[in-house]
């Protein structure tokens, strides 16, 4: 099965652009910018929706249009509405665990409760966590006390300067991650070399 659904998690609204919780919608919108695709905004469907056609699949690109915290409605409607199974959805998101510029894809396993937009999207999907995951790494800010503020602050320069590089990076790549040639889109990703 290859991934119909990728979509990227961030919060709406203008104060939060370019922040680090906000590295997942970025990757979509960049996505789109690539493949020409409009995001049309669905209240339906409770986001910002495209579609685009790579050979033999067709792939929707989706931003919920909510805060982090209930981005799993987005999803959820989504897979209700075109009747998607979990393994055909890849969601893109910040990761605290990785440094600046480290991308990783993962498939399911037990989200860590420290993401909120993934928590809500394992719970609105009924317990199931079994999709892909583009994890962008953000850095950490050392002390767990210090995240909630970390995540909706703008990267430093040099940070935004790698994370969009390797954003970029992946997206040259989206033909094989759309047909789930992981393997080869982490080789690739993992002899990339930032330039910063």
């Amino acid at each position: 099965m290859a991934i119909k659904l990728i979509a990227g998690l961030g919060n709406v609204g203008a104060r939060y652009f370019n922040t680090r919780h906000n590295f997942g919608s970025k990757y979509v919108e960049l996505l789109a910018k690539k493949y020409r695709v409009m995001l049309s905004k669905s209240d339906m469907l409770c986001g910002y929706v495209g579609k685009l056609a790579l050979e033999n699949n067709v792939v929707y690109l989706l931003i919920p249009d909510s805060y982090m915290n209930n981005n799993g409605l987005a999803i959820s409607k989504f897979v209700d509405f075109y009747q998607l199974h979990v393994e055909e959805i890849l969601i893109a998101h910040d990761d605290l665990d990785l440094p600046p510029g480290v991308i990783r894809i993962k498939l399911g396993k037990k989200i860590n409760d420290s993401h909120n937009g993934l928590r809500d999207i394992v719970v609105r999907l009924n317990n199931q966590f079994n999709f892909y995951r583009l994890r962008i790494g953000i850095g950490h800010p050392g002390e767990k006390s210090k995240v909630i503020n970390f995540v909706l602050n703008k990267p430093s320069i040099y940070e935004k300067l790698r994370i969009d590089n390797v954003i970029n990076e992946v997206i040259l790549y989206t033909e094989n991650i759309v047909a789930k040639n992981f393997v080869k889109v982490m080789n690739q990703l993992h002899s990339y070399k930032p330039n910063v």
